[in-house]
């Protein structure tokens, strides 16, 4: 250990020195001071010096020296330099993508067991592990880091723990986790991330309702009472977890079971229109097969095209204005889209067309 000459400033008060030229850009100078306090060994600000250099050294691109000066700090065993130099030694491996070696850093981040930097450190460790494929090591560093009541780092453990979950068929556990998850934010102060964890929730239990609803279908044979229902409910939800191939599947089985095909049939058709609205009508067995294929946006799509290719071959005519019959039938054709919802838009759309292609407004037009 060197000693100190009488008079010279003691290791804290070169600490502090050299911190102040670090912040002042007179990053050489603060190196060396910092260098000087480790040349006198075992101090008490030993550490501190230590994490001083690496800090220095980092922002200077000394990236290895750097990290030499945080073994240094970590070797100390400090409680307070110790595990924030571990975290920038860790930081360092993560900027260069090698987490591979940021996981040792992290586990000594871990092991000093300093609340302060437990948070990050767990759920380093947590996404280190899920990228490597060890699940269970994730799960246990998520769940620690959700435990820590961290308000910044327990949500974000909690959402990955819950997708994980999610993925593996649990959601029964992804709602505590994420409960848990959303009792550590203030709603308040932090609307996105409880956003976040609100949805992950609602997820979370389509799952379980998927889950519910599929073993309601299992038996052979189904519910007479109960299969419909459930049949309705498992195909109208698969969809919002993006299944609607088995949405499909599910309809086709329902109405292929004679024990339960005609409630099926009503449930699938509830939104067809009156009961006692006329029957056999030719597009409803095309409508009935689009609403259980989920394929019925794509049908409304086709079906306005060819209303809007029709509509404009016969108000090309109707713009005419022919006096006779026929002008009389076009006349009456084009009127009949006037009393639905988006009838005037038809309208609307062909006579801008119109207009942009003769010049000038048509005089007259239904809905104009």
């Amino acid at each position: 250990m060197s000693e100190l000459a009488d008079g010279a400033p003691g290791p804290a008060q070169m600490c502090e020195e050299a911190r102040n030229l670090a912040e002042s850009g007179e990053a050489g100078r603060a190196a060396a001071l910092f260098e000087k306090v480790l040349a006198l060994g075992e101090t008490p600000c030993r550490a501190q010096a230590a994490l001083g250099l690496a800090v220095v050294l980092d922002d200077a691109g000394e990236v290895e020296r750097a990290r030499e000066a945080d073994q240094v700090a970590i070797a100390t065993a400090d409680p307070e330099y110790g595990p924030r130099a571990a975290y920038h030694l860790a930081l360092t491996h993560e900027r260069a993508g090698e987490p591979g070696l940021a996981a040792p850093a992290w586990g000594a981040v871990v092991d000093f067991g300093n609340p302060a930097y437990l948070p990050p450190a767990h759920l380093a460790l947590a996404r280190i592990a899920d990228d490597a494929g060890d699940f269970d090591a994730a799960r246990d560093h998520w769940e620690a880091a959700v435990g820590t009541g961290d308000a910044e780092y327990g949500p974000l453990a909690a959402h990955d723990l819950a997708q994980r979950l999610l993925e593996r068929g649990d959601p029964a556990r992804a709602q505590r986790v994420l409960t848990a998850g959303l009792r550590l934010i203030d709603r308040d102060a932090a609307p996105y991330a409880y956003a976040r964890l609100a949805v992950a929730l609602g997820i979370s239990y389509l799952d379980q309702a998927i889950g519910a609803f599929g073993a309601a279908l299992a038996a052979e044979p189904s519910d007479p009472e109960a299969g419909p229902l459930a049949t309705e409910l498992l195909a109208r939800t698969l969809p919002l977890r993006g299944r609607g191939g088995e949405a499909a599947e599910v309809w086709r089985r329902g109405l292929a079971d004679p024990g339960v095909a005609p409630q099926v049939r009503a449930r699938l058709r509830r939104d067809f229109g009156e009961e006692d609205a006329d029957a056999g009508l030719w597009w409803e067995p095309v409508v009935e097969q689009a609403v259980s294929e989920g394929t019925l946006p794509a049908l409304a799509g086709e079906a306005f095209g060819a209303l809007d290719h029709m509509y404009a071959l016969l108000a090309v005519r109707y713009a005419e204005r022919r006096e006779d019959e026929a002008h009389e039938v076009l006349g009456g054709a084009v009127r009949v889209p006037s009393g639905y919802p988006w009838g005037p838009l038809l309208h609307e759309s062909f006579a801008e067309r119109l207009r942009l292609a003769m010049g000038t407004t048509v005089a007259n037009w239904p809905e104009g």
